[in-house]
């Protein structure tokens, strides 16, 4: 719903206060009675980040999610779906009351009824707004059609073309009209507008190293929001997470994150100790 780990902590940890304050007598359906506070709450929230978000410097994006490890609370495929970068960008472009109809009744199937009690809307607007959000979604989302295995082997790919400076190797994995999208907040060196062709990327990518990513980075691979994707590491301390969104064939999407804000939740990297490191990000 927020596209912020951070925030959604704080709407986690309100729901659990307002949990505590009701009688449990009072409460027919504990799950009824969360979903409804946790969907009202995100929806005030979204209503003002909307306008801090117009103000942000450059392009804003989500905040990088840690997925794919034992226990992870998103391990199903349409949980990963609905996390990837690419389609959490798609739900900016809702409104907060689409976005919580959409959501509702297409990642989580609550029925019409449910939806309508839940955000206080009748069950005929909840179907109009539904019919607006899947029109909004389907102009924008791409189909891709990669398999685990495809994305890891274009990540594997793109992981040796970068690290051994080979400008072909890069432009061979990447879609003809790739898109490079990088979200520094403006406390921190990211280009501010997104980055548009293959030939465009792969020379912002060799050439970052030289003009503004200091010495010394080291780079972890991981999943990021149900994709193959780079964590780098300055000092131990987080400094940038990469995600990729591909298609069977191709990079089709870049997505770096380096706002400090939005790493901070993010693992140091003691906490890979014993996993393969590798150095020298974009090395030529």
């Amino acid at each position: 719903m927020l596209g912020s780990v951070i925030d959604a902590e704080d709407i986690v940890q309100e729901t659990f206060i307002r949990w505590q304050q009701n009688s449990r007598d009072e409460i027919a359906s504990p799950e009824a009675f969360l979903v409804t506070i946790v969907s009202r709450l995100c929806l005030d929230h979204l209503q003002s980040a909307r306008l801090a978000r117009e103000k942000y410097f450059g392009q804003w994006l989500p905040e990088p999610v840690v997925t794919g490890f034992e226990g992870d609370p998103y391990s199903n495929s349409q949980m990963d779906e609905s996390l990837s970068m690419a389609f959490l960008l798609i739900l900016e472009r809702l409104t907060p009351m689409e976005r919580a109809v959409f959501l509702l009744r297409e990642i989580f199937d609550y029925e019409y009824p449910e939806i309508a009690r839940i955000l206080e809307q009748t069950e005929s607007n909840c179907r109009q707004v539904l019919r607006r959000a899947r029109q909004h979604v389907k102009q924008t989302q791409r189909r891709f059609d990669a398999s685990p295995r495809q994305r890891e082997e274009l990540f594997q790919q793109f992981l040796h073309a970068s690290a051994g400076g080979d400008m072909e190797g890069l432009l061979a994995i990447f879609s003809k009209d790739i898109v490079l999208y990088a979200d520094g907040g403006g406390k921190s060196s990211a280009v501010p507008n997104p980055i548009f062709g293959a030939d465009h990327v792969a020379r912002f990518l060799f050439g970052a190293r030289k003009t503004f990513l200091p010495d010394g980075l080291v780079r972890q691979a991981v999943q990021i929001n149900g994709r193959p994707g780079l964590f780098t590491y300055f000092q131990g301390q987080p400094y940038s997470a990469l995600s990729f969104e591909m298609d069977g064939e191709h990079i089709r999407n870049i997505f770096i994150v380096s706002n400090p804000d939005k790493l901070v939740g993010l693992p140091a990297m003691a906490s890979w100790e014993g996993l393969p490191q590798q150095t020298a990000f974009c090395d030529s």
